[in-house]
């Protein structure tokens, strides 16, 4: 009898020392690579949040958090902080998007130590020490755009160029609903110099919108290869975003996959 248990016992204990190899084995096994789960969405000049609808509806459909920043359009810094107190509610990594001036926003924002990655819609992606105002004679000329001279501070999008220029693959109705609607922006938040290019230390990716009257192709290419940006180019007005949601989202997931860590 005391054999026999001496026996068992001992199976007992080979057992558990099997189960305990495996378990550490496990423990040390590197994770598989997953994505990051965390999207925060920023909207450009003359525009609010909504406009992010469709992508928003795709990606929590993955599986994806989504947040849209709703900044006020009145300067740089208020803009950032606005999207600053996004990201601080995020639970993990985030890939953080901006379309056209929001490209600046998240250039800025994007230095924030939960950032792991940048996308960058159809945006300006300037470098530190460079404004939208200063790099706007650089570029190349977007004799389509509706931006004018501004009144009493703010820029507006001009209605009779509207449509043609900032949303030209939307519906007429579409388009003048959205115009009706627009945010102005400050000189201030054009203005806006950037402190330190995200783009420098963190992976970018970059939709460059083929039919964009009012940021020049050209000029987003330029934005993207100086960047280091993994680019695609979709044939789209300068609200690609609204007009191919899908296409976008895909990108936006791209990153957040190639962004995990």
């Amino acid at each position: 009898m005391k054999t026999k248990n001496l026996l068992k016992r001992g199976w007992i204990l080979a057992l558990a020392a099997i189960v305990s190899s495996v378990v550490l084995a496990f423990a040390n096994v590197t994770p598989t690579r997953s994505s990051v789960k965390n999207i925060v969405l920023v909207h450009g000049a003359f525009a609010d949040g909504s406009g992010w609808e469709g992508v928003y509806k795709i990606l929590t459909k993955r599986g994806y958090n989504v947040s849209v920043v709703g900044h006020p359009n009145t300067s740089l810094a208020s803009d950032v902080e606005a999207t600053k107190l996004v990201l601080a509610r995020q639970k993990g990594p985030v890939i953080l998007v901006g379309h056209s001036y929001g490209g600046s926003i998240i250039t800025e924002a994007g230095n924030e130590s939960n950032v792991a990655g940048l996308v960058y819609i159809s945006a300006f992606a300037p470098d530190a020490g460079e404004s939208i105002i200063s790099l706007l004679p650089t570029l190349p000329p977007t004799p389509g755009s509706g931006v004018g001279a501004p009144d009493n501070g703010y820029f507006w999008y001009d209605k009779t160029k509207f449509h043609s220029g900032f949303c030209a693959d939307l519906s007429a109705e579409k388009a003048a609903f959205m115009y009706d609607a627009q945010v102005p922006i400050t000189v201030t938040a054009f203005g806006g110099i950037i402190s330190q290019a995200a783009w420098k230390a963190k992976p970018s990716w970059f939709v460059v919108a083929t039919e964009d009257q009012t940021i020049a192709p050209d000029a987003e290419r330029f934005f993207a290869k100086r960047a280091g940006s993994k680019v695609t180019e979709i044939k789209g007005s300068h609200v690609v975003f609204i007009s191919h949601p899908k296409e976008v989202a895909d990108v936006i997931e791209a990153a957040a996959m190639g962004s995990a860590k």
